[in-house]
């Protein structure tokens, strides 16, 4: 098993620490992983991107070409990726920030509102934690409660963002 995924929106949309989330869960698995960031001009409303490649044996090359999933939380990011994602790939798009989405022959739409859907548990700031979920509950790369055991450690202790961001995480699950 191998698996290459980009994340990519704005800065400020925890893109880097879904990122990061997600190849520590994966290591925490025993799985090889390789983690490149890559940041816009500006960090809070430029772009960013991270690369992640997630497998069951060593990576000779952090370097992703084609890409099996693609995480976009905003157009930009979706317009950028799209082009690079394999047939038979997926495509999780944030449909609250995403008009006139394309259908994209051989990729696997995943069109779900995750600002709309973290705005509605309290903070649109969740956003990537929605993503997460439906990434989680389509891909099964990772198991969602290696992800769901993690976030005390991730978010410190501070009991109200663990609680926030594992509802969010429940919600992908449940519109992945």
């Amino acid at each position: 098993m191998t698996e290459r995924l980009v994340i990519s929106g704005f800065g400020g949309q925890g893109v880097m620490f879904l990122g990061k989330l997600i190849a520590w869960a994966a290591m925490r698995e025993g799985k090889h992983v390789t983690f490149s960031p890559a940041y816009g001009a500006e960090v809070r409303g430029g772009t960013s991107h991270c690369s992640l490649i997630i497998s069951d044996k060593e990576i000779a090359s952090p370097c992703v070409e084609s890409i099996d999933t693609l995480i976009a939380l905003n157009a930009p990011s979706f317009r950028k990726f799209i082009s690079r994602v394999k047939p038979k790939g997926d495509c999780f798009v944030n449909a609250s920030t995403v008009e006139d989405i394309p259908v994209v022959k051989g990729v696997k739409m995943h069109l779900i509102g995750f600002t709309e859907i973290a705005a509605q548990l309290g903070n649109d700031k969740s956003a990537n934690m929605v993503a997460l979920g439906a990434y989680l509950a389509s891909k099964k790369v990772i198991s969602a409660q290696r992800i769901i055991g993690m976030l005390p450690e991730a978010f410190k202790n501070n009991k109200q963002l663990i609680d926030l961001n594992e509802k969010a995480i429940k919600k992908g699950l449940e519109n992945g």
